[in-house]
């Protein structure tokens, strides 16, 4: 088999500096994506919304706190909790790395929730609202990954997009002590070729997850109806994704098959469909 892989692209993790403050590609995607949502939503969905724009800003704003935190603490506690036992202070080491989209989405639920008790909304109501708008900045986020060379993919030697990253090193060594066919392309290439499974999933995460959820936005108005569907598919779609993914290193596979992703998006299939069978069948009030 002679299959040319490539090579990961050389691109300056920092975006911009300004003075001694350097912004990364990674943080100028979450300023991105909150920009593009939040203006999008006063666009497309403001008018249709009995809402003022200062109630509309202040969803966001507080949703975006929500997603922020949680998604750190997410990630220390479903990924990474031992180190953080030993070193408490990590937790707000953001310049580090490490954010967890499904503690993320936990934070922002929790936050949408006091929101909705605080001005008097249906709980539902906002999500369906913000729903539609979420795969943007999960795309946004998929290509700052893949700008900073990290989630990379499994290894994969028969596709000719398989790529190699230079941040790879570690998980390629721990692989070839399992698979020690594996060593003469490691010593070729510097790094085994990997599904980029970051670019994978900027396109059903993204792009696919954004048709779907607003195709069905200007069709189905039922209360909960965009919720379900974004859980169920978000779900469903990262669940696949996984199998391509490699596993974070201090985690690897749980049962040898399943990932920590896998494990945190099945329950969210599962409440989805028990919701969209409630938005459809029972109607929430």
């Amino acid at each position: 088999m002679n299959i040319k892989y490539l090579f990961f692209p050389k691109i300056n993790p920092i975006a911009i500096t300004i003075g001694k403050i350097d912004i990364y590609w990674y943080s100028l995607m979450y300023v991105i994506s909150f920009l593009f949502i939040i203006n999008i939503s006063k666009l497309k969905f403001y008018h249709s919304s009995n809402w003022t724009n200062k109630e509309n800003e202040n969803l966001f704003y507080l949703s975006f706190i929500g997603l922020l935190l949680g998604g750190r603490i997410g990630y220390i506690l479903f990924y990474n909790l031992k180190y953080f036992l030993i070193n408490p202070i990590s937790l707000i080491k953001f310049k580090e790395g490490g954010m967890s989209f499904h503690g993320g989405l936990i934070g922002a639920i929790l936050v949408i929730f006091t929101y909705s008790i605080f001005y008097k909304k249906k709980f539902l109501e906002l999500t369906d609202f913000i729903t539609p708008l979420i795969p943007f900045g999960l795309g946004m986020g998929r290509i700052g990954n893949f700008i900073n060379g990290e989630l990379w993919g499994r290894v994969t030697i028969s596709i000719p997009w398989a790529m190699l990253f230079p941040n790879s090193t570690q998980s390629d060594l721990i692989y070839i002590q399992n698979h020690k066919n594996f060593i003469n392309l490691f010593i070729k290439y510097g790094n085994l070729p990997r599904h980029p499974s970051q670019i994978y999933e900027f396109f059903l995460e993204g792009i696919v997850l954004f048709i779907i959820l607003n195709i069905n936005y200007s069709k189905n108005k039922l209360l909960g109806y965009n919720t379900s569907m974004f859980l169920l598919f978000y779900g469903m779609l990262r669940i696949f994704v996984e199998f391509f993914r490699e596993p974070d290193i201090q985690l690897g596979f749980f049962y040898n098959y399943i990932t920590m992703g896998q494990i945190l998006s099945f329950p969210m299939v599962f409440i989805g469909l028990i919701m969209l069978y409630y938005a459809i069948y029972k109607k929430f009030n």
